[in-house]
């Protein structure tokens, strides 16, 4: 589709902005002309008015100056209006033609400064014009108020062209600003999706590899010291680690497919989100793994959006995966909290009786409970991670559940416990628990 051609006065400025001596050149000689043309006049029934040097000289000077209304408007507006004067002195008629020069110059001076000044000048002029025609034109007297109209008409008339003008510049660059702006604006969401892209990119692959890096290593290490005193239970850990990799190959091939999905009609159908339904299965891995984990439900289960979904389940596999890792007790507990609105999730794990106090690891450099905390904020919940009072850690988090009428989950674990229930599973990144939370994230 042609777009729109463009308006000639877009096209005439334009041309002026880049060759302006020339644009003024032509103009000067239009107006000059114009003033020879005008002292020629007279009114009907007189005589012509004898031409002399004093009235070409004077009109010369009016038209010459206006090469300078770039950097002098109100020079050049005072000028012309002087030399306009002079000639209804000389008893000349002040027709358009004789009057060009001044409504040029009032038309620069009302664009290049504004609508008020130009009206004062405008006006000034216009009296000093009716005075003294008044004082030497001895037909004035005759038709003051006509005169008087006249005048006024052709040295207001300017203004408005400059005021329109000066309306369209300012909307011209209103609607440039307004283009630069969404195109700078559009940049920079460009560039913020991009970074909130690759954060969730990074967070996922975080989560999916160090929690079955880390089981895998659990079980390995299970496996190494059952070796030689009980083969049957290596036999059954390394069973488990062959299912350790292979959902880790899943999942891998899930958020690869994601990447490299382009949502056309063709496309293969995706995988769903991980959810909270999954977490039977990743409570057995993690008793492969060594890791004994209860689940306890209280509240009426309510459906969770897909975001909220993958945010709880995400939560709590890092909290077991950082529990399976550097807990030195060998059992943690997953709280599922159903309120009005929220749905309050806390993992612990606790310091078996009899353990000494181990005293706090240096903070790590893992990304775990910085990534735990970015999730939770994203689908608006809260997050909180730190040692228990009595040993061991928690992390809970607290996150919005959705409208939506309820309805039984089948992601729920154990039987329902009315009663709160803290705990916590050590984790490694920025935050360390003491007594069994040591060590740093993946």
């Amino acid at each position: 589709m042609s777009s729109s051609p463009e308006p000639y006065a877009d096209r005439l400025e334009r041309y002026a902005d880049r060759h302006p001596r020339i644009v003024d050149t032509v103009l000067v000689l239009v107006l000059m002309a114009c003033a020879i043309v005008g002292t020629g006049l007279t009114r009907p029934g007189a005589a012509p008015p004898e031409r002399d040097a004093t009235v070409l000289i004077v009109m010369g000077v009016a038209c010459l100056v206006l090469f300078a209304h770039r950097s002098r408007p109100r020079t050049v507006t005072v000028v012309n209006a002087v030399c306009i004067v002079i000639a209804t002195a000389l008893e000349y008629v002040l027709t358009p033609l004789l009057l060009a020069p001044v409504m040029a110059a009032t038309y620069w001076l009302t664009t290049r400064t504004g609508l008020r000044t130009a009206r004062l000048y405008a006006v000034t002029t216009a009296v000093a014009l009716m005075v003294t025609s008044a004082a030497f034109d001895p037909s004035f007297a005759s038709s003051p108020v006509p005169r008087s109209i006249g005048y006024c008409f052709w040295l207001l008339l300017p203004l408005a062209a400059g005021s329109m003008t000066r309306l369209r510049r300012a909307y011209v660059a209103s609607v440039q600003a307004r283009a630069e702006h969404a195109e700078r604006t559009r940049e920079e969401e460009a560039r913020l999706r991009v970074t909130e892209e690759r954060m969730r990119i990074a967070r996922e692959l975080h989560d999916v590899v160090a929690h079955h890096l880390a089981l895998a290593n659990a079980q390995a290490g299970t496996a190494a010291h059952f070796a030689l005193t009980d083969p049957p239970r290596t036999k059954e850990i390394l069973t488990g680690l062959t299912g350790t990799t292979s959902s880790a190959l899943r999942e891998l091939k899930s958020m690869l497919g994601l990447l490299r999905h382009d949502g056309g009609p063709g496309a293969a159908a995706l995988d769903p989100s991980p959810g909270l339904a999954r977490l039977p299965e990743l409570v057995s891995t993690c008793a492969v793994a060594g890791l004994t984990v209860t689940v306890t439900t209280s509240g009426e289960p309510r459906p969770l959006t897909p975001g909220v979904d993958l945010t709880a389940y995400r939560i709590v596999q890092e909290a077991l995966t950082n529990a399976t890792k550097h807990a030195t007790a060998g059992s943690a507990h997953v709280r599922l909290a159903y309120k009005e609105s929220r749905l309050r999730i806390t993992v612990t794990n606790g310091e078996p009786p009899g353990t000494a106090k181990v005293p706090a690891a240096a903070p790590g450099r893992g990304f775990g409970i910085m990534g735990m905390r970015e999730r939770a904020h994203t689908v608006g919940g809260e997050f909180h991670a730190g040692p228990r009072p009595g040993g061991g850690f928690e992390v809970a988090t607290s996150l919005p559940l959705s409208p939506a009428a309820p309805e039984p989950a089948p992601h729920t674990t154990g039987g329902a416990d009315d009663e709160s229930t803290t705990g916590g599973a050590g984790d490694t990144g920025d935050e360390n628990g003491t007594g069994d939370v040591t060590g740093e994230d993946a």
